[in-house]
Parts: C-alpha cells; structure tokens; sequence
C-alpha cells in the first residue's frame, strides 16, 4: 500500500535527542491547521464534521479538536467512554457487532447509534429512545479500495449491510444510512461511489434525516480537491433533503507526528542489518497489515542502505530498507514521518517490548512537554 503523506514540516528542525527513544512527537501546530481547514469545509459546505477516534485518541488535543468540529465518532463503548470524559459535542457510535451487556451504556452515552445490520438493530430495539437518532451502515457494493482486505467493499466484508438487499422493512426506525468505504483517497472515489449508491437508495431520502459519508476522505492533504468537495456536499444536501456528515480521522493528524527511534545494533548480513528500539509489530503494526513502508525524515536518495527492524523475537518485524541521513551506528536517531494516526492508538507490548511515550511540541513557540510514558507495568497489568 502506497501512503501519499510524509511531508516532514516543522520536524525537519526538530533535535531528535530532545526526546527519549522510542517516543511519538505530536506538534499541535500541524493538528489545528488540519482542523482549521476541516471547519472551513464544514462551513462552506454545510457538513457536519466528526473526529475520528479509531484513527486519533489523543485526548490532550480533545478541547482542540472541539474548538473546530462537530463532536466525534466512536467504535463501541470504550471510545464512546472516552468520548464522554474528553471531548465535546456529538457521539455517534457505531459497531459490526455490538454486545447486549454493552448497549444500555451506549445509549446512554451517544447522540447515534449506527447498526451494521437490520439484524442487529432489531435485536436491540428494545434498548432505543426517542432521543436517540439510528443509523444502518450499508454496503454500497462499489470497491473502490487500493487493497482488498482494507476496502469495506470487498467480497465477503463484514462491514455494512448489502445494499442489494436492502427492503423497505428494514429502514423502518432509522434516521440515517452510513457508508465507508475510502482509505486515504481523494475526492473522486467518493463522488463514483455515491453515483453508484444514490439510485438503490433515492427512494428512502424521504424518511431519512441523514446520509453519512464515513471516513478515508484525505481532505487535509495540499492536492485534495476540497473545492469539489465543498460543491458535491451542497449539492447532496439540496438534491436529498438531508444533513450530511463526513467522520475524517487520518486527516485531523496527516503529517501531524513523528515517532523517534535508535539504533541498538548493526551487522551484516548479506545486507547491512539494524535492530532498532522501534517495532513494526508492537508500534506501527499497519507496515506488517497493510503492508506499507512509512517514510523517514531526512533520509538520503543515495548512500548505504540499512534494513531496519524492531527488537523483538518475529522475524517479520521489519520496517524496511533506508539510507538514513546519520552513520548507521549504535545509538543513532532517526525517525519515521506521518505516524500521529493509526500508530498511536495500535502499539502493544507483544514479547515485552516498551511502549514510546508521548510528547506534545509547538513548532511555533518550541515548547515540548511530555504528555505519557509508560511503565513496565503497562505490559505486567494486561496479563494474569
């Protein structure tokens, strides 16, 4: 999987040996101008915007975030808790599967409530109020992801009702259809899909309160054609009657952090080999899922080449294969670009690898603060 991000900004000045290794530097600059530009589009298009939180949780940035959008989006009531205690706003929760002994509290807790199947809601009917708006995720039966075990649209997904088998039946008690289907992608696989959804489901637009365009819109990139946008949700809007919301959630932290790493060994082995105290499988685990191989700040277009991988036991944590910008010797910074999203929120501690910590920094004033770190007991507690 190719990823478009990796401008290095502000950090292309930032002294590496400022923080401990490994550690995530997230700079707030670059967050509110990702927000400043999501608010304008929600102002001239008349969206509603929702943060993401599988994306980014970084609850230190919640009054940031909630200066500039709507409120947020969950995926089951953990994030809906952590919505709750942290941010402002609406809470639209929305699970494949959710759990009977879970749904009180998440009624209680969401403004939303979005089902992936008629099935699911129906099971839990009982549970509704009037207060709550109810949602059903669809399927649009469109692909139109770059790999197939990411597109939400792919033969077999689990995520989304078919639309071809959507009934009259099973809209009754819904307030609004959800759709994601996108993964870093522009304007014009939205504008195909919605071309290709609009006719199976233009005869409901009448009872309906809402369509949810979900997430995977790289709107805060510099080439997105946010203009496009703008006009295609307007025009949506008028043609349907309907609010509309987007639920960005790479975009709120594109480019947005860096995660710090070192050297810890060097050797040859027909390549020349580093260990380093980053892990492809216990910190950035979508370099192994997606996979994909994130871009290094500063590195070198010619020079020696280093293959890069984590300390534990796997012998598939390899991030991959870099000319860095220092000696490839014990104890040498470097660090990985665009790793606020995704990264932060899916580290473990598998064969008891340390977690990085987590540091705030304001490219404009400089000022840099410790928000987490992390403990031993991170990985003894998880355990029994």
């Amino acid at each position: 999987m190719e990823t478009r991000a990796g401008d290095p900004g502000a950090f292309a000045h930032f002294d590496l040996n400022r923080v401990p290794s490994p550690a995530f530097v997230v700079d707030e600059v670059v967050i509110r101008r990702n927000l400043a530009i999501l608010a304008d589009v929600k102002a001239q298009s008349g969206a509603k915007v929702l943060s993401a939180m599988k994306a980014f949780s970084m609850w230190e940035l919640a009054p940031l975030v909630g200066e500039y959008l709507d409120g947020v989006c969950s995926s089951g009531l953990w994030e809906s808790r952590l919505a709750q205690e942290k941010y402002s706003g609406e809470i639209a929760t929305y699970c494949a599967g959710y759990k009977e002994a879970d749904m009180a509290e998440i009624v209680a807790i969401s403004n939303h409530i979005i089902f992936n199947s008629p099935r699911q809601h129906r099971r839990f009917a009982s549970f509704l109020n009037d207060s709550i708006d109810v949602g059903l995720r669809i399927n649009p039966e469109h692909a139109e992801g770059e790999v197939a075990k990411y597109d939400p649209c792919s033969a077999g997904s689990r995520l989304g009702f078919p639309v071809s088998q959507l009934l009259p039946e099973h809209l009754e008690g819904i307030s609004g259809i959800h759709f994601h289907t996108l993964c870093e992608q522009d304007f014009e696989p939205l504008q195909r899909t919605w071309q290709a959804l609009k006719p199976k489901i233009a005869p409901y637009f009448g009872q309906l309160r809402w369509l949810n365009f979900g997430g995977g819109h790289h709107i805060t990139r510099a080439d997105y054609q946010r203009e496009e946008l703008i006009e295609f949700i307007k025009s949506v809007r008028a043609e349907t009657g309907l609010d509309v919301y987007l639920e960005p959630g790479e975009a709120i932290a594109l480019d947005a952090g860096i995660l710090v790493g070192e050297l810890l060994d060097v050797f040859n082995n027909g390549i020349t080999v580093g260990v380093a105290d980053i892990s492809a499988t216990c910190h950035m685990p979508d370099v192994i899922e997606a996979p994909y191989r994130p871009a290094m700040l500063g590195e070198r277009e010619n020079g020696p080449i280093i293959r890069i991988g984590g300390p534990s036991c796997l012998a598939g944590d390899i991030i991959g294969d870099y000319r860095l910008p220092v000696a490839a010797e014990p104890g040498a910074r470097f660090a990985f670009l665009d790793q606020a999203h995704y990264s932060m929120v899916k580290t473990n501690t598998f064969n008891g690898v340390p977690l990085p910590s987590i540091w705030l920094w304001n490219s404009e004033t400089d000022a840099l603060k410790c928000v987490k770190s992390f403990e031993w007991t991170e990985f003894r507690d998880r355990l029994s």
